[in-house]
């Protein structure tokens, strides 16, 4: 299959937005074999497995083998699924669960959600939420998944405490198996021990590898995504497919022809020669508003780096911004259009939503009105975007437009997948690490020492 995903970099090149803020043909000439040159590096590194996002939806063994997981844990019947994970444990079946299931989902009954049980994602520590969630999902009734590559991440090992703890309350030791998977790094003598390695073998709970060459944020397509996805009736299949119809278009040794190094160079140019140091995601669907949200920390925390790849400081990488159409044309375009012009756009959109929702011909004494009345919701939508586009244009604001035939497994997984493969050029494009994150761990180091752990 081939992609049906739709780039369009028209409104940042010179010709629509002044040679300032857009990119020029000679930009572009100058660029390319600065990009042929990252991609041959990219291809090696892929060829000797350094990097494993890859090639995730062609491990069709992990994915058989949450499929059938969650088919044994579906046959329990629970009202409840939690995943306990922070970051890129929790950020990619979000981004998944809002795209692909109903609205206001967790509200609908259990026939509404086909069986499948509600979904919470713990991914923080407020005592307040996670009280909360307690009392709305009693051990019985919930099914756990822990999410954590070395067990070392202290909020979600937390999490993890607090629930086998009640758990051995509620329903007793040994029935906690039934109630927790867990997804960590595999065993092995190369491998790095997980301390939910121990977790496992003492209650005997199902567990989940995460490969060692797989960062959390590119994690989607491994069971740390994949597991939860299949608990909620997600179709696993087609996301393989829509990463394999965009693998095709991303392995293209080409500036022009690879959407993801197309994108990635067009960020990287605004960034360095038009001083667009921020990267701003708007989805004008609700259904993809968490893309954005999970876009944040693929491109802040791979990018943002203080020291080159020969160790030399740079301080670099854009600031991911999120935001929504149409809701933030009342908040945030007042700025993009008229504050500094210091940003890039991008906007997600789908090209035709499942249902349409007409606008009645009602409160007729309004004259004002009229031009609403027999229209749709989906064309008011549709001018909400066009009219952005065109007045950030007005401005001189450089921007990129993704289009998704519809919002469906195979058109989400392709976007994922192209943003994962934009990150990746754009981390050699600036020459920088792009999968590790230093700056994170200082923090933590702190944090342990200040509840009394070692560090």
């Amino acid at each position: 299959m081939t992609t049906d995903i739709r780039i369009d970099i028209s409104r940042a090149k010179s010709t629509a937005v002044g040679k300032d803020h857009g990119i020029t043909p000679g930009e572009f000439e100058a660029l390319e074999p600065r990009v042929l040159a990252a991609h041959a590096i990219l291809t090696e590194e892929r060829k000797a497995q350094k990097y494993g996002f890859y090639d995730l939806y062609k491990d069709t063994a992990s994915f058989t083998s949450v499929k059938a997981a969650a088919d044994k844990f579906l046959q329990h019947g629970y009202e409840n699924f939690v995943v306990l994970g922070i970051g890129g444990s929790a950020l990619g079946i979000t981004a998944l669960q809002t795209a692909l299931n109903a609205p206001y989902y967790n509200l609908l009954t259990k026939r509404g959600r086909k069986g499948h049980p509600r979904l919470f994602v713990m991914d923080n520590i407020d005592p307040i939420t996670f009280r909360a969630m307690m009392r709305l999902c009693p051990p019985q009734k919930t099914f756990y998944n822990v999410i954590s590559k070395s067990g070392e991440t202290a909020e979600t090992m937390t999490q993890l405490m607090i629930v086998v703890e009640a758990l051995e309350k509620k329903a007793g030791k040994d029935a906690v198996k039934n109630h927790l998977a867990i997804t960590t790094s595999p065993k092995g003598p190369k491998a790095p021990k997980s301390l939910l390695h121990p977790v496992a073998e003492a209650y005997g709970c199902t567990s989940f590898e995460i490969p060692l060459n797989v960062g959390g944020r590119f994690s989607v397509f491994s069971p740390v995504g994949m597991f939860p996805a299949a608990m909620l009736g997600l179709d696993l299949d087609a996301m393989a497919a829509g990463c394999a119809a965009m693998d095709a278009a991303c392995s293209k040794a080409s500036l022009h022809d690879n959407p993801a190094y197309l994108r990635a160079a067009v960020h990287h140019q605004m960034d360095v020669a038009k001083g667009k140091n921020m990267a701003v995601m708007m989805p004008y669907a609700d259904g993809l508003r968490d893309i954005a949200d999970w876009y944040r920390q693929i491109w802040a925390e791979s990018l943002g780096k203080r020291y080159s790849l020969e160790g030399q400081e740079v301080f670099t990488g854009q600031t991911p911004v999120k935001a929504l159409g149409a809701t933030d044309q009342h908040s945030q375009v007042q700025l993009y259009r008229e504050g500094p012009n210091d940003k890039i756009y991008t906007f997600l959109e789908v090209a035709r939503f499942d249902k349409s929702l007409k606008i009645p011909a009602t409160l007729t004494s309004i004259a004002e009105l009229d031009y609403l009345r027999g229209k749709s919701m989906n064309k008011l939508m549709a001018a909400e975007l066009r009219g952005t586009l065109d007045a950030l244009k007005e401005s001189q604001r450089p921007c990129i437009r993704i289009t998704l035939p519809k919002l469906d497994a195979f058109s989400v997984a392709q976007v994922l997948y192209l943003l994962e493969v934009e990150t990746a050029m754009a981390g050699r494009l600036y020459n920088v690490n792009t999968f590790d994150q230093p700056g994170v761990e200082a923090g933590k180091i702190i944090a342990r020492r200040l509840m009394g752990g070692a560090g």
